[in-house]
């Protein structure tokens, strides 16, 4: 999936899986803009603004900078509150945003209110409110829209500088991955959506169904939206000030269809539902257990391919209905297990913990020592590096262990981030970029923190650091000179600081 914005290239690119939804929700309020009725269709288009975004994006194998700032732009719409709705990836790591009304030559800052580029959604407010008061908000619908309905894509895409309008059809709704492991609601449409699209309204009739995020690889004519049910649900997500994210499990399930699996399991025929393959929590107190059936979730059946019925013409994903049913980080499930029917409680959460987690907006922690540099490994620094298959190869936990949740409290690989500072102490080394630290002075490294601490505490001669995997070197380091480097490095490289704040703490610490 490409974004749709000025960019060349999202951070990290949008994964799509599988299934659909359709259900109605509720809108908030304020007054809405409603061409029809106004006579005046240039009231909806006043509610689509353009978004200009200066970005300055982590430099993930320099951790102590960050990459150039980058121009871009996208779209927005107003919404109630005084804000506009855009995409994420269009104010991800900006340091700067205007917004450009529609036939106005001014342009007026505004910041980021709230943020989740998982669903890939952002709120903006604007310095200079006066802003809205000849432009109410655009109205959106509650309810998701039909197949084959006429739908018009508003935005300011590439090849000019005015408003664009571009109309096609609504032609498949899914419930799909998104980034970061979120999953969602998307509506694909076939109007033409370019770069710089990105945070438009769809719109069917006189209100709003979506917002354009992104479009296919590759393929023509195959437009995304985020549809108004994600937007609200973000929305009351965002209303207390936090983005808590949306629940959601994590469990290996593969479809009930093989002949073969039925008279392994002993079910009867009528049953119905997905087989759960792998727990993603080994606990004894885990709920399911492999070969478990899911034969419903709430009251909702599933069948054979893992999806339920909305309506007569719709199937959809029954992890859809997690969204809906969940109460307390719960979700009631129907299991089918050694033959018998077992009601059950199955716990829900945002996110999985991930060893290597995602930076989602936040910038890496680092820390300089001689001519080394450690951070954090992330799945951001795994995503853009090209050295994949001899990861692989040489058992570098990089890709080994990509989708391991931490072993204990606090696990976290430390990578050296970079090549060598240029310095006679690493002589005849090879470069140690992107190998995880295994020890130092034998104590077995937990995280980067811990790390820092390690070697703040070392009397020893010698700085032994030994690493994961396959063919790696043993570097050996006078303490005492390695030490004394350090700032002349720092200098010579320019880099303003030995440490992200979080790790010079830790430093500068006592033992």
């Amino acid at each position: 999936m490409l974004p749709l914005f000025s960019l060349p290239r999202r951070l990290t690119p949008a994964l799509f899986v599988c299934a659909v939804s359709a259900a109605a929700f509720a809108q908030d309020g304020g007054a809405a803009v409603d061409a029809k009725k106004d006579g005046n269709s240039s009231a909806l288009e006043n509610t689509v603004v353009k978004v200009f975004a200066t970005s300055r994006l982590p430099d993930l194998y320099r951790p102590w900078t960050k990459q150039s700032p980058r121009e871009s732009t996208g779209t927005g719409v107003i919404i109630e509150g005084k804000r506009i709705l855009t995409n994420a990836h269009v104010v991800l790591y900006a340091s700067q945003v205007q917004v450009q009304a529609n036939q106005s030559g001014d342009k007026i800052s505004a910041t980021v209110e709230a943020i989740s580029p998982g669903i890939d959604l952002a709120v903006l407010k604007l310095d200079d409110e006066s802003f809205f008061d000849a432009r109410p908000p655009l109205a959106r619908t509650n309810t998701i829209p039909e197949i084959k309905d006429t739908v018009l894509a508003f935005g300011y895409p590439t090849g000019g500088t005015s408003l664009s309008i571009t109309k096609g059809i609504v032609s498949r709704i899914e419930f799909a991955g998104f980034n970061y492991g979120v999953s969602g609601l998307r509506i694909q449409i076939d109007a033409a959506i370019n770069p710089g699209n990105s945070g438009g309204p769809a719109v069917v009739g006189d209100k709003m169904i979506g917002l354009a995020f992104s479009t296919l690889g590759g393929a023509q004519n195959i437009g995304y939206i985020i549809p108004n049910e994600e937007v609200e649900l973000f929305l009351k997500d965002v209303a207390d000030g936090r983005y808590d994210g949306k629940p959601a499990m994590f469990d290996s399930l593969q479809t009930f269809q093989n002949p073969a699996l039925r008279p392994y399991l002993k079910t009867e025929k009528a049953i119905e539902g997905m087989i759960v393959t792998r727990t993603d929590d080994t606990a004894a107190t885990y709920p399911l257990k492999a070969w478990d059936v899911i034969t419903r979730i709430g009251d909702t059946p599933i069948d054979n391919e893992g999806m339920v019925k909305i309506s007569a013409n719709l199937r959809v994903s029954f992890k859809y209905q997690i969204q809906k049913v969940a109460r307390g980080g719960k979700v009631p499930l129907t299991v089918v297990r050694d033959g018998r029917p077992l009601k059950l409680e199955l716990p829900v959460a945002p996110r999985r913990p991930l060893l290597m987690s995602w930076l989602e907006g936040g910038y890496p922690s680092y820390f300089v020592y001689g001519p080394l540099v450690f951070s954090n490994a992330t799945q951001d620094f795994f995503s853009g590096n090209d050295w994949i298959a001899a990861f692989a190869r040489s058992a570098n936990p990089l890709a080994t262990r990509r989708s391991d949740r931490p072993a204990f409290d606090g696990e976290r690989l430390v990578v050296v981030s970079s090549p060598f500072f240029p310095h006679k102490l690493s002589k005849d080394y090879s470069s140690p970029q992107s190998w995880v630290v295994q020890k130092v002075n034998g104590t077995a490294i937990k995280n980067l923190a811990h790390l820092v601490e390690t070697l703040r505490d070392l009397k020893d001669e010698f700085v032994v650091f030994d690493f994961v995997g396959l063919a790696n070197e043993t570097l050996v380091f006078p303490r005492k000179e390695l030490l004394a480097a350090t700032e002349d490095i720092l200098t010579d490289n320019g880099v303003r600081s030995q440490g992200s704040p979080d790790t010079l703490a830790i430093w500068n610490g006592k033992k």
